[in-house]
């Protein structure tokens, strides 16, 4: 006899535990439970039997897989949140103390870890990290928007602000937007990176109310990650891209709100400059080192008199020896006097802490492959092996479309959004100025300047223009703020005249299309507009001769004889009787109760009486039971045939929902409502359409007239 196994001991429940049993094991308070989870990327679960995981309770609980709380017992960062309790248990009790000497050397030796190797695990590869974008960016623009409050440190605001501009700066380099919307969510921006699509939502640059709901301790833990892994793919791209990064920081611009331009794109072979250091202050350094026989590399590297010496030594060595060997070997090379400079900088100068260095690439050393070669030692295209590094030295090929404002030069009016028309039309090839009250860093001065093709103005046209002003906007075009992200939408520069100054605006579409293909598309043509166009035109030429006739009865003289009564009202009953015959015919079913419905609201319209109107309405369902008879006895052969194969279709589908699984049944069903609703909805809009426009058509014709 077997050993009897105890409940609850084996079966699928049982790989689940409770939050509460979690934070038990790990031995760690709650909060700092989230920030690990949060951190590691660990999710509750959800158990095939949430009665049965918890062992007969059904009270609500969270449940976590135990392989992920195990991976969570082995981080590190475990211990490191243990000692930075224990630093505040410390640290408070020697401030009830005023042990101030201990204090600060508590502070001083405050705990600090790292997220690296977090990013390393949770993204093997950096396509991993690139797809996962859109809530880090998300994320840091919102944190760069808030005002600085007590709950939220400044130095998160900042590194926000710095995360974001750096990526606005990356974007505009390589002209990798795409799509813009402006909701009134925020602002929508799609950028393809890599191959890979991003997508973001930046907030409008408003005065933000910090809600007192929210928690910021774990808003805190996603924003301590984030920056971390926006740190490691922004130093990706930008070396990759050939750029220093992080890219320095003009202090001047910033501090008169120069934005983005604050900061400058330097190559990686270029003049460098710190990004925390201003120009002054360099020069200062330069002059205090040449005062004490110091020679300044630039980058915080300064090599002493005695390091120069050493590096002129060795470079005078290798020369001897290069030398040498192009004796022997005849084959000249070039003295490598950068490298010689930087091995003697790299041995002199001291090496700062390991967490604190960039990670570094390693170099890729190219092997030639015997199986891509022929035996006559060319390269067979056959045999050739793509790697990732071919794959990442190929040229890019930058598209029409990303060129569009190549040719023109804005100019930002103050009351437009500068931060969204800059980095939508740099992104373009546009060249972009705005007012100096707007900020500085402006590369052109006023509106009046001669290169100015366009001015992005949101204001009403004065009432009044001096020759000048009007000198002026026959030279450029004044357009709206949204013609500017309805031509990158459309990937082409649209015509000015929709978009003039003062006029109302064309809708502003979406071009994220959600819904996928056979969705509503708002600018594809409708079917029965046309038709619906030509019935209101008609029921409106039929009103403007109503009125005519009414104002030539009107205007005829007293004293001549009057037409006898009778003959009036027949005209006026022959009137009536057309109006009522044109109600009527547009009921294609007269047994259809709607049809009918609509149509007697259309006659009381017009002003027809109930008795004509059911005359009429009775002579046209007789005619239409007569081709009705006739139609069905030309057609009862194909009738047959279409009720064969309707069956036949039927029968096949049911065949073919009787062989799938349960679940795959309704899966399959589930399709079906989801694409029924999706075409309910699209003729749904596709009717509001084409009632707006008959609308439209009926407000405007009577405007004219009334004119």
């Amino acid at each position: 006899m077997g050993k009897e196994i105890k409940k609850g001991t084996k079966g699928p429940n049982t790989k689940y535990i409770t939050r509460t049993k979690a934070i038990r094991k790990l031995q760690i308070s709650l909060n700092d439970f989230r920030r690990l989870c949060i951190l590691k990327g660990i999710v509750p679960r959800e158990p095939p039997s949430r009665k049965k995981a918890n062992h007969g309770n059904s009270a609500p609980a969270s449940f976590y897989h135990v392989k992920d709380i195990a991976f969570l017992a082995h981080e590190p960062i475990i211990q490191k949140l243990r000692e930075h309790k224990i630093f505040l248990r410390r640290m408070s009790r020697a401030m009830g103390k005023q042990e101030w000497g201990r204090a600060k050397a508590l502070e001083e030796n405050r705990p600090t870890y790292k997220l690296d190797h977090i990013v390393k695990e949770r993204y093997p590869t950096f396509i991993d990290a690139v797809r996962d974008l859109d809530d880090a960016l998300c994320c840091v623009v919102l944190g760069a928007s808030l005002s600085q409050h007590r709950r939220i440190p400044k130095a998160d605001l900042e590194d926000c602000a710095r995360l974001a501009a750096e990526w606005q700066l990356y974007v505009t380099h390589t002209r990798a937007l795409r799509k813009t919307f402006l909701s009134i969510k925020g602002i929508y921006y799609q950028a393809e990176v890599m191959g890979e699509t991003v997508t973001w939502v930046a907030p409008y640059q408003f005065m933000q109310k910090i809600p007192m709901d929210v928690d910021f301790r774990v808003m805190r833990s996603f924003l301590e990650f984030y920056k971390t892994l926006l740190g490691f793919v922004f130093y990706k791209l930008y070396t990759d891209a050939g750029l220093v990064y992080p890219p320095p920081l003009d202090l001047k611009k910033d501090a008169s709100g120069g934005g983005v331009d604050a900061y400058r794109l330097q190559p990686v072979g270029g003049p460098s400059a710190s990004s925390a250091m201003d120009v002054d202050a360099k020069e200062d350094g330069k002059k205090k080192n040449k005062k004490k026989g110091k020679v300044d590399l630039g980058d915080g590297k300064v090599l002493t008199g005695k390091q120069v010496q050493k590096a002129i030594a060795s470079m005078e060595e290798q020369q001897e020896e290069e030398r040498e060997e192009e004796v022997v070997e005849g084959n000249p090379k070039d003295v490598a006097e950068p490298r010689a400079i930087a091995k003697a900088v790299s041995t002199s100068a001291p090496s700062g802490p390991l967490d604190d260095t960039l990670p570094s690439t390693e170099e890729f050393i190219a092997q030639p492959s015997k199986a891509s070669t022929t035996g006559t030692g060319t390269a067979d295209p056959s045999n050739l092996v793509i790697t990732l590094h071919a794959l990442a030295n190929l040229p890019t090929s930058t598209s029409r479309s990303t060129k569009i404002f190549e040719p023109y030069v804005f100019f930002i009016s103050r009351e437009s959004p500068r931060h969204i028309l800059e980095f939508v039309i740099k992104s373009f090839g546009g060249v972009v100025g705005w007012p100096a009250t707007c900020g500085s860093g402006s590369p052109i001065e006023n509106e009046d300047d001669e290169r100015v093709t366009h001015v992005v103005i949101d204001r009403p046209v004065p009432e009044t223009m001096t020759e000048v002003d009007k000198e002026r906007r026959r030279k450029r075009k004044y357009v709206q703020p949204q013609w500017v992200v309805d031509s990158v939408n459309a990937g082409k520069v649209l015509l000015e005249e929709a978009y003039a100054q003062g006029k109302t605006l064309p809708p502003h579409l979406s071009p994220f299309n959600a819904e996928g293909a056979g969705a509503y598309d708002p600018l594809a043509p409708v079917p029965g507009m046309e038709k619906a166009l030509a019935e209101v035109d008609e029921e409106m030429d039929e009103e403007e001769e109503d009125d005519e006739e009414e104002e030539e009865g009107s205007e005829e003289e007293d004293e001549e004889m009057a037409p006898p009564q009778h003959e009036e009202k027949a005209k006026k009953r022959h009137r009536r009787g057309k109006k009522a015959a044109a109600a009527a015919v547009r009921v294609a079913n007269p047994t259809d109760a709607d049809a009918v419905r609509k149509a007697e609201l259309e006659a009381e319209r017009l002003g027809i009486e109930p008795a004509e109107f059911d005359k009429v309405l009775q002579k046209a369902s007789e005619a239409s039971q007569k081709n009705k008879a006739g139609a069905e006895e030309e057609g009862e052969g194909e009738e047959e045939a279409t009720e064969t194969v309707t069956k036949g279709g039927a029968s096949e589908e049911n065949m073919s929902k009787m062989l799938l699984s349960s679940k795959k049944r309704k899966l399959y069903n589930l399709m079906k409502r989801t694409n029924a609703r999706k075409e309910e909805e699209k003729v749904r809009l596709q009717n509001k359409k084409i009632e707006i426009a008959k609308q439209k058509k009926r407000t405007g014709v009577r405007g004219d007239v009334g004119s």
